[in-house]
Order: C-alpha cells, then sequence, then structure tokens
C-alpha cells in the first residue's frame, strides 16, 4: 500500500483571523514503511494525521491513498485507521479490545483479527501491555507506566 501527500496546506479561520496548520507538506510511504512525526506542539503533527484519516479536510493538496484521490472522502470510505493517544479510546476496554472494536465493525475472521491486533500490538511495542486498559499505561509524556 502507498500513501502519498502532495502540497498539503490546512488553514483554520476564526473570525478574522487564519492559522496556517500545515503548510505545503509533500510525503510519499511505500508499504513497510514506518514514518513518525517529530516536532514541537502546534507544528501541525497531528492536523497532518486528522486529513490522513479523513477528520479534516485540506484547505488545498491532495491526499492519494494506492493512486486513488482520497482527498474528499470520509473516513469511513479509508481503509485507513488513527489511534489517538487518550480520548476516543474506549476507557473500560483494554488495549486488544480498542484496536479489534473497529476490526470487528469490518465483520473480518477471527482470525483475521488476531493476525492484525498482534501485528499492531508488536508494531505500537506494546507486547505484554495489550490487556491493560488505556488508563493503565503511559500517555507518551513520562514513559512512566501505571
Amino acid at each position: 500500500m502507498s500513501l502519498e501527500l502532495k502540497n498539503i496546506y490546512k488553514i483554520f479561520k476564526s473570525g478574522n483571523t487564519e492559522t496556517v496548520a500545515v503548510n505545503n507538506f509533500s510525503l510519499n510511504i511505500q508499504k513497510g514503511q514506518l514514518v513518525t512525526f517529530l516536532g514541537p506542539s502546534g507544528c501541525g503533527k497531528t492536523t497532518t494525521l486528522r486529513m490522513i484519516a479523513g477528520f479534516e479536510t485540506p484547505t488545498n493538496g491532495k491526499i492519494y491513498l494506492e493512486g486513488k484521490d482520497i482527498t474528499n472522502d470520509p473516513p469511513n470510505k479509508r481503509d485507513i485507521s488513527m489511534m489517538f493517544q487518550s480520548y476516543a479510546l474506549f476507557p473500560h476496554m483494554t488495549i486488544k479490545e480498542n484496536i479489534e472494536f473497529g476490526l470487528k465493525l469490518k465483520k473480518l475472521s477471527k482470525k483475521e483479527i488476531k493476525e492484525k491486533v498482534s501485528k499492531i500490538i508488536n508494531l505500537t511495542g506494546l507486547e505484554g501491555l495489550e490487556d491493560r486498559r488505556p488508563d493503565q499505561i503511559s500517555g507518551g509524556s513520562n514513559n512512566v507506566l501505571h
């Protein structure tokens, strides 16, 4: 799978004020690549991820998945997932159950779900933590497990 962002801009408007959140950002990710966004608070990391997932629409630019323009497709029409650090996780579910949730909605087989959950757990370095609830692991700010 490939993901391409071409000249992405995102401007938020509030009254007479415009804030440029993402300014002419391009990126090409090929299947198997692991990409990390690093930068200070407010530099556009989350806004970019929200545009890729379909929760925000770029002001300008295009987003392609497998060569198909998905810029204006709603989140449920993209084969992309986004896991938020804290909100949007079900606090009463384990990490594993949170990951399984969307896969069950897609009506994948139990075998496929197990394989995908295992892959995500390994990819994110959460081995051994999958049976904890979100409030029982660090949000990343201090690397301390509760």
